[in-house]
């Protein structure tokens, strides 16, 4: 389906048993739908991050379904703790987040993908949306090292070249 919507890929990483997709931009719920349509066209399987607002009723039971988890924004949990010991563990592990944590404007990134594949020791594969282009691309992964501030860095320049869906809400932020 997302072919036949003009979508193409450029996936030149490999997708080992464990790792950690590092998704942007996110301007729209339409990255979701996208998201979902390659995902289910390349049979792949993710968990993804997803505000607990969205998990109420049958839209709930629906998001649980396709490998949801809820986060509590207004609560501090150990949710990387626990997501890195569930990794660590898991013979696969396979997690989708969106380093923005939101659809609007967000040039402070969230840090907990990047520590979860840290404690896990896993890789994180950068996958971009690029609505100009309708291009789904991955053609960089790494396990991190702790070098955060270098490497944070390495992430946000992978993804400046990419055009949301509402270009105007993308910010990777101070480089």
């Amino acid at each position: 389906m997302y072919k036949r919507m003009g979508w193409t890929k450029e996936i030149t990483v490999a997708h080992p048993d464990k790792y950690i997709i590092c998704l942007a931009p996110h301007t729209s719920n339409w990255d979701f739908v996208i998201g979902q349509l390659y995902m289910r066209a390349e049979d792949l399987k993710s968990n993804f991050l997803m505000k607990k607002e969205w998990f109420i009723g049958p839209l709930g039971s629906f998001f649980r379904a396709i490998g949801g988890i809820p986060v509590w924004r207004s609560k501090h949990t150990s949710m990387t703790d626990h997501l890195a010991g569930q990794a660590a563990q898991s013979k696969v592990f396979h997690l989708c987040i969106t380093p923005e944590g939101t659809r609007s404007l967000n040039p402070e990134w969230k840090k907990g993908f990047y520590f979860i594949a840290l404690k896990a020791k896993i890789p994180i594969l950068l996958y971009g949306v690029d609505y100009e282009k309708k291009l789904i691309r991955c053609t960089k992964s790494f396990v991190p090292t702790g070098d955060f501030e270098k490497e944070m860095r390495e992430i946000k320049l992978y993804f400046t070249d990419f055009k949301g869906k509402r270009p105007e809400l993308f910010t990777t932020g101070e480089i």
